[in-house]
């Protein structure tokens, strides 16, 4: 099948930028459809979902995501709203849920559905909080508390305050890092901006994982929260 890479630097803001771009929304797909393009516009770290036979991969969902929905969005900049229905339809059969069509769902839910259920694709991530049994997971969602201190915060202020206030660690440098920003609703917002962090430092948040001191600049025996 015919495909197209991701769009980068001047090639992006020049087929991305203006009206009628992005993915049009309708019934509720705010969610798939940030999600979708957060996932495939500029990037290729998951082509694997478009391509790649998986042993439970559902073959028509495959098709529809890559040739429906990445592939117009790469080669024009613009996804009607009827090609993310078509998709939605299939994940409500695949999903056994039958709000999939027109109701707002969690990212988190729509990623596992269609990583998981649909393509059995390997989690990408393992956790572990306080020394417990490590956990497997597709992406990651920050929780944390209202801080005076952070008014208009970037991704690595949030994602290391994060883990810190949850007690978290990577097990290992993950192949891919989804996370969800901060919860908001029409009634409450945490923050009315985040910086994207063009870079990520997950140096810290690895699980024993070699660091420097800060007083001395050996490697660290100890460290403190």
């Amino acid at each position: 099948p015919e495909s197209f890479p991701p769009l980068r630097n001047d090639a992006a803001v020049h087929v991305l930028r203006g009206r009628m771009k992005g993915i049009q929304g309708h019934c509720n797909s705010c969610y798939m459809d940030a999600a979708l393009f957060s996932l495939f516009s500029c990037t290729s770290v998951l082509d694997s979902m478009l391509f790649k036979p998986f042993p439970l991969c559902d073959r028509n969902v495959q098709s529809i995501l890559r040739d429906e929905i990445v592939n117009p969005l790469r080669k024009t900049g613009f996804v009607r709203a009827g090609s993310v229905m078509h998709l939605r339809e299939q994940l409500t059969e695949k999903g056994q849920c039958s709000s999939f069509t027109n109701a707002e769902k969690d990212p988190e839910e729509f990623l596992n559905l269609i990583m998981h259920q649909v393509l059995g694709i390997e989690p990408l991530l393992r956790l572990q909080s306080g020394g417990q049994k490590e956990q497997d997971c597709y992406c990651y969602q920050i929780f944390m508390d209202k801080q005076e201190d952070l008014v208009v915060p970037d991704v690595q202020q949030l994602v290391e305050r994060s883990f810190l206030s949850s007690d978290l660690k990577l097990v290992e440098i993950p192949s891919c890092f989804i996370i969800q920003m901060p919860r908001f609703g029409k009634e409450y917002k945490m923050f009315s901006k985040i910086i994207p962090s063009l870079e990520l430092d997950i140096t810290d948040l690895l699980l024993d994982s070699p660091r420097e001191c800060c007083v001395c600049g050996d490697v660290a025996t100890l460290e403190c929260s």
